[in-house]
C-alpha cells in the first residue's frame, strides 16, 4: 500500500480507501461484509469510510461495520481511520436533514452509537445545505472536533467557491477543513479543472468517490448490460438509460487502452484519478472481495505516458460534463 498526505496535514491515508455505501447493510450478508473489511485491512487499507445513511436500511452498515470492528479489529483501532458522515435525511422532522448544528452533533452521536465508538477519525458534512448558514455548519464541525468526537473535518460535494468559504471559515475558527470528497471518474469530471485547483490553493485533500462510475469502469459491461448489475435494477442509483451505446462502444475502447497498460479497466480508472497530485486517496466500493485486490492491484502502475494520456482523452472527449 501507498500512503499519501492528506492536503497540508501530519494525517496520511492510503491510496485505495474503502468505503461501505453498497453491500454493508442490514439486507446483505455479514460474513461477506466481514471478508471484505478483514481483506482490505490485511492489504494495508486503513481507511473505512461510512455515513449516517448507508444501508439499507439506513445506519445499519454503521452497525455492522462496529460490529466487525470488535470481533476481528479492536485491538486494531489506533491503525485505523475511520470516517462517517451527515447532511442527507436520516430521521423525521425538522432535524434529521441539512447542516444545522443540531442534526450534525445529534445525528454524529447516533453514529459513534451504532459503531461502538468513542470518536471518529474523520466527520463530513456530506452535501451543501443552502437553507443552513455555511457559518453555522461549519460551527457546528468546529464544535463537533473541539468536543473530541471527530479528530478531523470534512466536507463533500461542495463546488470551488463554496469549498474555498467552508476551508476559509475553519481556518478562522482554529480547524482546518482536512479533505473534500467528491464524486469523480472518467464520465464524471465536474471537478476539473476549478475544484482540484481550489483544493490545492486551500491545502484540502480530496478523495473522490464512485471512480468506477457505479461499475460501469470495469468489464461489467463489455457485452451490454448484465442482468445482475446495477443498471438492470429498477431502483438503483445507475439507471439503464445512462448505458448508452456511446458509452457502452467508449468502456470497450478504454479496455483497450488498459490492455495495453497490462491492467484491467478498473485498474487503470483507478491510477487516472491518482495521477492527479491533489488527490490523497481513492474511495472505493466492492461486492465481493475479488474487487478488492483488483482495485489495490492498480497501484502498481500509476504513471501515464503522454500517449496513453492522449488516448484516453480522445475516447472521452467531453464525456461527463456538469450537467
Amino acid at each position: 500500500m501507498i500512503y499519501r498526505a492528506c492536503g497540508r496535514s501530519g494525517l496520511k491515508l492510503p491510496a485505495i480507501s474503502l468505503g461501505l455505501w453498497h453491500n454493508f447493510g442490514s439486507v446483505d450478508s455479514f460474513e461477506t461484509a466481514r471478508a471484505m473489511i478483514l481483506r482490505a485491512f490485511d492489504l494495508g487499507i486503513t481507511h473505512f469510510d461510512l455515513a449516517n445513511n448507508y444501508g439499507p436500511l439506513p445506519g445499519s452498515a454503521e452497525e455492522n461495520f462496529g460490529k466487525i470492528l470488535k470481533r476481528d479489529l479492536e485491538n486494531h483501532r489506533d491503525e485505523l481511520i475511520i470516517s462517517t458522515k451527515a447532511g442527507y435525511r436520516m430521521w423525521d422532522g425538522p432535524y434529521g436533514d441539512g447542516g444545522s448544528r443540531k442534526y450534525l452533533v445529534a445525528s454524529l452521536d447516533q453514529s459513534l452509537r451504532r459503531m461502538g465508538l468513542e470518536y471518529v477519525d474523520i466527520f463530513y458534512h456530506h452535501r451543501p445545505d443552502t437553507e443552513t448558514p455555511l457559518e453555522e455548519t461549519m460551527s457546528a464541525l468546529d464544535h463537533i472536533a473541539r468536543s473530541g468526537k471527530a479528530l478531523y473535518i470534512g466536507i463533500s460535494s461542495y463546488d470551488a467557491d463554496r469549498t474555498a468559504q467552508a476551508a476559509s471559515i475553519l481556518r478562522t475558527l482554529g480547524t482546518p477543513c482536512l479533505i473534500h470528497q467528491p464524486k469523480y471518474n472518467m464520465f464524471n469530471r465536474w471537478i476539473e479543472p476549478s475544484l482540484l485547483s481550489t483544493l490545492e490553493k486551500e491545502g484540502v485533500g480530496c478523495i473522490p468517490f464512485s471512480p468506477l462510475a457505479q461499475g460501469l469502469l470495469t468489464d461489467r459491461y463489455l457485452h451490454g448490460i448484465p442482468d445482475d448489475s446495477r443498471a438492470a435494477k429498477p431502483h438503483g442509483w445507475l439507471k439503464r438509460e445512462e448505458v448508452s451505446d456511446e458509452k457502452l462502444t467508449k468502456i470497450r475502447e478504454l479496455t483497450n487502452v488498459a490492455r495495453k497498460r497490462g491492467q484491467s479497466l478498473a485498474q487503470m480508472a483507478v491510477a487516472w484519478i491518482l495521477r492527479h497530485k491533489a488527490v490523497t486517496s481513492v474511495l472505493i466500493g466492492a461486492s465481493r472481495v475479488q474487487q478488492i485486490d483488483d482495485c489495490v492491484g492498480a497501484l502498481n502502475k500509476l504513471e501515464f505516458t503522454a500517449e496513453e494520456l492522449k488516448s484516453i482523452e480522445s475516447v472521452l472527449q467531453n464525456a461527463g460534463q456538469p450537467s
